[in-house]
């Protein structure tokens, strides 16, 4: 089995459709890349909403431990590239939330 984080780090927002097309063209290029370079980041994936209502797009980051979102080595992967200036200013309905596993894999 392959190792694991304690932690799931949810990430959850929208974008104007206007700004969806270089949003994931940026979030898929640079962000995500430059995240994944943070100690004690295991792995990032990305989801689109099918149900309306609720945030369009979700991040799911395991992580080894709850303060690496807070940690200033995640604050400039977040801030590096063109995330910060080209995209988090539009971004609308962000929420964060950290998770503790209970349980392994099966």
């Amino acid at each position: 089995m392959a190792a694991t984080g304690g932690y799931m780090f949810l990430v959850r927002m929208d974008i104007p459709p206007e700004k969806e097309s270089e949003f994931n063209e940026i979030y898929n290029n640079e962000h995500i890349p430059a995240i994944l370079k943070v100690p004690g980041v295991l792995s990032a994936t990305r989801y689109e909403n099918v149900v309306e209502g609720e945030p369009k797009y979700a991040a799911v980051y395991e992580i080894e431990s709850a303060d690496i979102p807070n940690s200033e080595a995640w604050r400039k992967a977040s801030d590096s590239g063109e995330w910060r200036h080209r995209i988090r200013p539009y971004t609308l309905n962000r929420s964060h939330i950290i998770y503790k596993r209970l349980s392994a894999e099966a």
